[in-house]
């Protein structure tokens, strides 16, 4: 099947650094079925009410915000990738939407951003505070257009540990909650390569392993059953729980 892309509704050539994305008349359908879509959803899990991970200042921030895990990516085309600035990064999006494709980092820079400062909490006992910048992923997801039937997002990472590629997953309720963001930047810089470089994702109700890092794609599914090892996540398969609220 041929590759389509975000804007082939439209005519438009999205995917070629296109600044005027909320502005066709394509993009406003996409985003007002989507968002009407997502909204009943919300009130049905959440009784209408959305709860927030607290947010603080820049005075709170972390003096050196560390790396974790995978601290980068082994290969060769990573490699070349940091050596160019991640400027031929893609992010895929596919699986249950109408509109599957590919997010350079130009088109990620020309969404609609949000910088919020949290906490990051990790499962091994240490927290930092920074500030992270990129677009919400309910954005992505409406340009796409959910399909119903999508009870899951499941991100795929460039990393490997121990031989087996990273991955981690949400429900539909994390994936269009407004602090649930694919950042760039950290602290207003780029984001390092130690925390996950060009992309990672910020899902800031949940415990640090769930921050899926080195993002190449995003796929919506029906279930997790038949995707790795059907627990939802890289340490999930191996006994962790899959949704670590805090």
């Amino acid at each position: 099947m041929q590759r389509r892309n975000f804007l082939v509704a439209a005519g438009a050539a999205f995917l070629a650094g296109c600044n005027e994305i909320g502005k066709s008349e394509w993009f406003g359908k996409v985003v007002e079925g989507a968002e009407g879509w997502h909204r009943g959803l919300h009130r049905a899990l959440g009784g209408g009410r959305i709860t927030m991970a607290p947010e603080y200042t820049r005075a709170d921030l972390s003096p050196y915000f560390r790396g974790n895990g995978s601290l980068t990516v082994d290969t060769e085309a990573y490699r070349a990738a940091e050596g160019s600035g991640f400027a031929d990064w893609r992010l895929r999006v596919g699986g249950l939407v109408n509109n599957p494709g590919e997010l350079s980092m130009q088109d990620i820079r020309a969404l609609p951003q949000r910088t919020q400062i949290t906490r990051h909490d990790c499962v091994e006992g240490w927290s930092a505070i920074g500030e992270w910048t990129g677009p919400q992923l309910s954005s992505i997801l409406d340009a796409a257009g959910v399909q119903e039937g999508a009870n899951f997002i499941v991100f795929r990472c460039a990393d490997d540990l121990n031989g087996a590629r990273y991955y981690e997953s949400c429900d539909m309720d994390d994936a269009f909650h407004p602090q649930t963001i694919i950042a760039h930047q950290l602290n207003g810089e780029a984001l390092p390569v130690r925390n996950g470089a060009p992309l990672r994702l910020r899902i800031e109700r949940q415990l640090g392993y769930k921050h899926a890092k080195y993002l190449t794609g995003i796929d919506v599914v029906a279930s997790l059953d038949d995707i790795e090892r059907g627990e939802g996540g890289y340490w999930e398969d191996r006994g962790y729980q899959w949704y670590a609220g805090i």
